[in-house]
């Protein structure tokens, strides 16, 4: 960890045949919540869906990206020099608007009925995704989470706090899944995402499902296709908990191996 972001550790569990890592934002909930914040009270849709489409080309890096989209959100929010878009405004419209996948917590109860640990990997800020949490899975409050947190001050400005500054992702998701890849024997790792903040964990995943949004932001899937990286592509946590099942209840290790490489062929 570095100096700047002395955020703690997360819990790695040990002896798991199976782990899931998601993504939140778009993942998770059913509309980016930095998205929706952006795209309302920042600099607007075309010009968050341009500097994702640059990140998404490697033109720019998700740190810098996101981070001017949090100060178009402050600047945007100013009246006579005070601060309009507090932090605490953006929470509380998030927690308002922002909805979730209504099948992920029966999904989240198969994986806990089953021994599989879930944990969300977030780039986006753990206040924000708690306030939306409580508000629509209260029974899940107790979810791991790996994401950034924030800072604010006494203007009413706030910022992001990441977790890796040094890195170009700010949250490198990398990071979460490679205790599990390093690890002997290694659990069958699903992870979960949809956009340009998934793309660190791109290739890390044994089995990488990549949610499909219907409005065309459909990043990580570009990247995956650019990139050849292998992935299925899913609409709902429903449908992805049907494809887990055929690998989670194989009698063999090589049953599983056959419907992996079946379910998530090779890129043309």
């Amino acid at each position: 960890m570095s100096q700047e972001s002395p955020l703690s550790e997360p819990v790695i569990y040990h002896g798991k045949k199976f782990i899931v890592l998601s993504d939140w934002d778009g993942t998770i909930t059913t509309q980016d919540s930095n998205d929706f914040v952006t795209d309302t009270f920042g600099m607007g849709r075309s010009d968050r869906v341009a500097l994702n489409q640059r990140i998404r080309n490697g033109e720019d890096n998700f740190r810098d990206a996101f981070r001017k989209m949090i100060v178009s959100i402050v600047e945007n929010g100013k009246e006579d020099g005070k601060v309009k878009h507090t932090f605490e405004f953006c929470k509380n419209a998030v927690a308002n608007n922002i909805k979730v996948d209504d099948t992920f917590k029966a999904f989240y109860e198969f994986c806990e009925t089953n021994d599989i640990p879930v944990v969300v990997v977030s780039s986006g800020m753990e206040p924000i995704i708690r306030a939306v949490l409580n508000k629509h899975l209260a029974s899940l409050d107790g979810i791991q989470i790996i994401s950034n947190e924030v800072k604010t001050y006494g203007d009413g400005s706030w910022d992001i706090q990441y977790r890796h500054p040094e890195s170009g992702f700010g949250h490198d998701k990398s990071k979460a899944i490679a205790p599990y890849r390093n690890m002997q024997p290694a659990p069958i790792v699903f992870f979960f995402g949809d956009g340009v903040s998934d793309l660190s964990a791109a290739r890390g995943a044994t089995c990488l499902f990549v949610k499909y949004k219907p409005n065309g932001e459909n990043e990580l899937m570009e990247y995956c296709i650019m990139n050849k990286i292998k992935h299925r592509l899913f609409q709902s946590f429903e449908e992805a908990q049907g494809v887990m099942k055929l690998i989670i209840f194989a009698e063999t290790e090589e049953e599983q191996q056959n419907i992996i490489a079946r379910e998530w062929p090779e890129v043309a």
